[in-house]
């Protein structure tokens, strides 16, 4: 059937007319016609703070939508009180709730047609939670007071965590959580990642890395583990997505023992991926004389070993052993650098 468009000379439109059109305007919450509720973002408006016992709400402006109804907007010119809270229960806690509601004859039966900030009292009990109003009514919650019994001091403190944030269409909505029904292209910011829904699951958008990452390698031999003593093993890896870039320098001391057997290192805290072939990383040894050598990042592994010339006369390579490419002596360096896709 045809429908009265906005916004035509001569054409008459009933409020639900207008609450569906302004729907175009406001995020949608993944039904026909439906939109979110909020307050606009970084908007410091409709704020519920105490003075006191009072319940204050500063001025501010909402979108209020509700199922079948389209968006109802609501602007506070000035500040709002909707009274004092009930007073403390004398040995549990209470959980009270502060929203903007609005009445809708023809949607509530109320007899009204207004918005206002209202104040409802939670339940005392053990293990408090905020109450839900009852009825069909049109609201957004604002704030939720938590209210100490007496016995456990009798004071009230506010959150505003249960304030929820819209934005127009195509907007970046700031949440905790992921939009429940969200549309290819969307973008919600988590407050440490901006993400964007590619239609099957949600692709992060890193910020530009930092420094990189300290941890501790563990240095050990397939037969005898080396001990570290006074040299110094270091450990760094920037990790984006799931890609690792690591860097391991071993300096031995004069009460480094090098064990024996081939030598192996651990990784970041960030296994191998199961896939495709081993990587290879690089290796350089710095003792008596500079040897190049390699690393092999197998798939899964969690630890890499150094390979280097099985001598100065011999291009084949091997681990890494006490004295292979030569013998281990104090002052002694290995600098092993590689890149691997991370198993998560």
């Amino acid at each position: 059937m045809p429908v009265n468009p906005w916004a035509i000379d001569t054409l008459n439109f009933t409020g639900l007319q207008a609450r569906n059109a302004d729907s175009a305007f406001a995020m949608p919450n993944g039904t026909a016609l439906g939109s979110l509720s909020g307050v606009r973002p970084g908007d410091p408006g409709l704020t519920v703070t105490l003075a006191g016992t009072t319940i204050n709400c500063s001025a501010g402006v909402a979108t209020v939508a509700y199922a079948g109804q389209g968006v109802y907007r609501a602007a506070f010119p000035t500040s709002v009180s909707p009274g004092t809270y009930t007073a403390p229960h004398a040995t549990l806690n209470r959980i009270d709730l502060v929203y903007l509601r609005v009445w809708d004859n023809s949607v509530d039966a109320s007899g009204l047609n207004k918005a206002d900030i209202v104040y409802l009292a939670g339940t005392p009990s053990s293990t408090p939670v905020a109450p839900t109003p009852a009825g069909t009514q049109i609201y957004m919650p604002l704030a939720t007071i938590t209210v100490l019994s007496v016995s456990n001091g009798g004071t009230a403190s506010v959150s505003t965590s249960v304030r929820p944030v819209a934005v127009a269409p195509g907007g970046i909505w700031p949440s905790s959580t992921a939009p429940s029904s969200p549309y290819t292209g969307q973008y919600y910011d988590s407050g440490t990642d901006l993400l964007r829904w590619n239609g099957s699951s949600w692709d992060t958008y890193f910020k530009i890395p930092g420094a990189w990452t300290a941890y501790t390698p563990t240095w050990s031999a397939s037969t005898t583990n080396p001990v570290l003593g006074n040299g110094t093993l270091i450990g760094r890896y920037q990790k984006i997505g799931r890609t690792v870039i690591f860097h391991v320098n071993l300096t031995t001391g004069s009460t480094t023992t090098y064990g024996s057997g081939s030598y192996n290192f651990t990784l970041p805290p960030f296994a191998v991926a199961s896939v495709g072939a081993s990587y290879i990383g690089n290796a350089h040894l710095l003792g008596t004389d500079r040897w190049m050598g390699q690393l092999v990042l197998s798939p899964g592994a969690s630890s890499f070993a150094p390979f280097f010339p099985l001598s100065s006369t011999n291009v084949r390579i091997g681990g890494q052993t006490p004295a292979q490419p030569e013998t281990f002596a104090s002052g002694a360096q290995v600098r092993m650098t590689g890149i691997y896709e991370s198993a998560t």
